[in-house]
């Protein structure tokens, strides 16, 4: 198990990032737990041959951009069981667009999410993230709010979150 402290800043994306067709990509199916938790911490990932169990929790009480992040790497057989499971899930195509000397992570969502595009950034140091500008290719930084987060975006849609999109003046995108 390897357990990490994420540093990041999350932002709703005001267009698609010049280029992002040309970026590496992968897709990602995840399936939060327990279906019940209107926030759920715990998820199982399925990124290409690779497959995980996570949990994430908050550093610091005050900065949600502060994740303590626990993996547990998962054999094919053992996904499948625990993906049979009471969850929730969502897929979405994830981005690695370079940016000077970081790498924005654009997760394209599918499905019941489509229009839905969220860019991620993580940071070696405090000092590094405070310091962070946030690119033109982005509407609003939204990292302290909770509608945001994998575990209540899974098993919604678009129109569920219609209502907290339009504060941040967000139309869908594709």
């Amino acid at each position: 198990m390897s357990e990490i402290i994420e540093l990041e800043l999350s932002y709703l994306a005001a267009a698609i990032p010049e280029g992002l067709e040309k970026c590496e990509h992968k897709t990602l199916s995840d399936v939060y737990f327990p279906a019940s938790a209107a926030h759920a911490k715990l998820r199982i990932r399925q990124k290409g041959d690779t497959f995980e169990l996570t949990k994430k929790t908050q550093a610091d009480p005050n900065n949600a951009g502060n994740q303590r992040e626990e993996n547990i790497q998962l054999t094919l057989e053992e996904y499948g069981a625990l993906a049979a499971g009471e969850g929730r899930s969502l897929t979405k195509t994830r981005y690695y667009l370079p940016y000077r000397g970081l790498t924005a992570e654009v997760d394209v969502f599918e499905g019941a999410l489509a229009g839905l595009i969220i860019i991620e950034f993580e940071f070696d140091s405090p000092e590094v993230k405070n310091a962070f500008v946030m690119p033109d290719f982005c509407l609003a930084d939204v990292t302290q709010e909770e509608f945001i987060a994998g575990g209540v975006l899974a098993g919604k849609s678009y129109a569920d979150l219609q209502p907290q999109l339009e504060q941040f003046r967000y139309r869908p995108l594709t």
